[in-house]
């Protein structure tokens, strides 16, 4: 941190501030499932080519949870419709894809399309229960004072 920089300035209250209005950890852990099943690939293009549809479909699956999860992050407005897609195709991969890159894709991709599905914009931040403990203390202590006995 520079000398310049206050703590309202700079990238990280910027990327806060970005990272609030989408739902960043579901677009993240869809876009972590479709590359951790495209790393698990390990047959080459010319016999994925040979195979024929099949095999193709083990890498077009993976691709396209890449694209949904990255999708969901830069467009969060349909990020309905990319979380369906995903979870499909997060799914799909058990057949295609060495079991869903070896069951940690397809749990990363159905997580993280779970989570961009019920993510839910324009809510007030919750208050931590204890917050509305010492609320409610508050508002209670005030009452009890003696200005509200019977005479």
């Amino acid at each position: 941190m520079s000398g310049t920089d206050t703590p309202r300035e700079g990238w990280r209250p910027a990327f806060r501030g970005w990272r609030a209005r989408r739902p960043f950890v579901g677009g993240l852990l869809l876009t972590l499932g479709g590359m951790w099943i495209l790393l698990t690939e390990k047959a080459s293009l010319k016999v994925v080519i040979h195979i024929g549809m099949q095999g193709l479909v083990g890498y077009l699956l993976p691709v396209v949870m890449v694209l949904c999860g990255l999708l969901t992050l830069f467009s969060p407005s349909q990020r309905l419709f990319y979380s369906i897609l995903g979870v499909l195709c997060s799914l799909g991969s058990w057949v295609t894809s060495n079991l869903g890159g070896f069951m940690v894709g397809l749990l990363l991709g159905v997580v993280g399309s779970c989570l961009a599905f019920g993510w839910l914009p324009d809510q007030e931040p919750r208050v931590s229960r204890r917050k509305r403990r010492k609320a409610a203390r508050a508002t209670t202590q005030g009452f009890g004072d003696g200005a509200g006995e019977p005479a």
